[in-house]
């Protein structure tokens, strides 16, 4: 699979004509107003009636088959059912919850309409302890993982070593990053090489491998009334657990109070579920791991508003966070 592949082509336009498609399979939503929220990977729509809100997910190309989706949300229904407040998906009047909609180009799109969940998405404006909340919502995740019997035909993507740091890693090669320069690549390959040790050494055993959010920031919580919501598990696969809290700060693991955040999470993952003196041990590598995952992500995605927002800094900065990796320093902070 070329990561290239996974991004969207087609024209908002077009998408939203999808979406309207979409909603004619619903009887919940015909004749619904829809909105376009976010175009990041996945086109998100706000879907609205006189009577209720909803949230329809057109998926983009060439990333999950039709079974992997319907696996990621026989975890929701599980998770619901454990007590969660996760997206609920809607079934359509053919009994589908995974719509499949041609686009004019002759393509096909899947398409997931869930329930609306209320809340206030939080920020790394605010107080660090929201990473504790954060923390705390993980391990229960995680405990879930853990204990849940996955259903026979279930397939999700696997979040390992080279699928997330390799020149063929799902999200593509981190030699293709913006101001990245060839003399950069030494200090990168060595840093990848530490940490692919780290990983062989752990291992994948169900004590630290699984069902794993993998991109569980706080831009995929919703917060009211004490509650917390979690959303966008697009990307849930199999993965290490302590990945989850490398994600929690992605992109911004160079900003001065990451290792706050870094601490409260661990705090209020410690309150729920523990993490074992092997899983902590590896902390720095599991966010440096994720912090070039994250470099190959803008190489392939450089044309997006989120990849330039960045700035013209942040592969520098990795360069930095990578030293004090190898310098056997948590690498976060300035």
């Amino acid at each position: 699979m070329s990561y290239v592949e996974q991004n969207e082509y087609l024209s908002i336009n077009e998408l939203q004509r999808i979406a309207h498609s979409a909603c004619g399979h619903y009887l919940q939503t015909k004749n619904a107003e829809i909105k376009l929220l976010c175009q990041s990977e996945n086109a998100t729509f706000m879907v609205s009636t006189p009577q209720e809100k909803f949230a329809l997910r057109i998926h983009r190309p060439n990333y999950h088959s039709k079974q992997q989706i319907l696996s990621e949300l026989h975890w929701l229904h599980a998770l619901q059912l454990d007590g969660m407040s996760v997206p609920e998906a809607i079934l359509s009047v053919n009994d589908e919850y995974v719509l499949s909609l041609p686009s004019h180009d002759g393509s096909v799109r899947y398409a997931v309409l869930f329930k609306w969940i209320n809340g206030d998405m939080p920020t790394t404006q605010v107080d660090p302890i929201a990473f504790k909340q954060l923390g705390e919502i993980t391990a229960k995740l995680h405990q879930h993982s853990k204990k849940w019997q996955r259903p026979e035909h279930f397939q999700r993507i696997t979040w390992n070593h080279n699928t997330m740091v390799s020149a063929h890693s799902h999200w593509g090669d981190w030699r293709d990053a913006p101001h990245l320069h060839l003399k950069d690549h030494q200090i990168l390959n060595e840093t990848i090489d530490q940490i692919q040790q780290s990983m062989q050494n752990l291992g994948q055993t169900t004590e630290y491998y699984g069902l794993i959010h993998a991109d569980l920031r706080l831009t995929n919580l919703l917060l009211q009334n004490g509650e917390i919501g979690v959303i966008d598990f697009d990307d849930c696969g199999m993965g290490w657990f302590m990945h989850d809290l490398a994600a929690a700060i992605s992109f911004n693991e160079h900003h001065q109070p990451a290792e706050q955040w870094v601490e409260q999470w661990i705090n209020g993952y410690e309150r729920n579920a523990h993490i074992s003196n092997e899983e902590y041990a590896l902390i720095p590598a599991f966010i440096m791991q994720r912090r070039i995952q994250m470099l190959a992500w803008i190489g392939s995605h450089a044309t997006t508003e989120m990849a330039k927002s960045l700035g013209t800094d942040w592969t520098q900065h990795t360069l930095r966070l990578c030293k004090k990796y190898l310098n056997h320093q948590l690498p976060v902070g300035i």
